[in-house]
């Protein structure tokens, strides 16, 4: 959630380390665009069988996407640096969602995503 198609953003770098590590991949973001042949979906597309949100939009444009992310009703959400929401997570725990204070960029290349 977040994905970009500038390539300098991390979350940009972020889908491109997850091809890479042959993880199956759904850029969602604010503009549209591709990433390594991937086209970004925007707004709020309905996406089945979930396992991971990784986030990449910051505390403050995050309300609008709550009830969004839960209704995908992932198995853990990853709050990437920059993205720590307390209030969030807290929604997400009371849910049964676990949220994952990390960087997945560092979880990918040191095999624990």
């Amino acid at each position: 959630m977040g994905a970009s198609p500038n390539s300098i953003r991390f979350s940009h770098k972020a889908v491109k380390s997850l091809i890479y590590h042959q993880h199956e991949v759904i850029p969602v973001g604010r503009r549209k665009g591709t990433i390594a042949g991937r086209e970004i979906l925007t707004g709020k597309p309905g996406i089945d069988h979930l396992h991971t949100v990784s986030l990449y939009v910051g505390p403050s444009g995050q309300a609008e996407y709550y009830d969004y992310i839960i209704s995908l009703n992932p198995k853990r959400v990853i709050f990437n640096p920059g993205t720590v929401n307390p209030e969030f997570m807290a929604m997400l725990s009371s849910k049964g969602i676990e949220p994952v204070e990390d960087c997945m960029l560092i979880m990918l290349n040191k095999g624990t995503f």
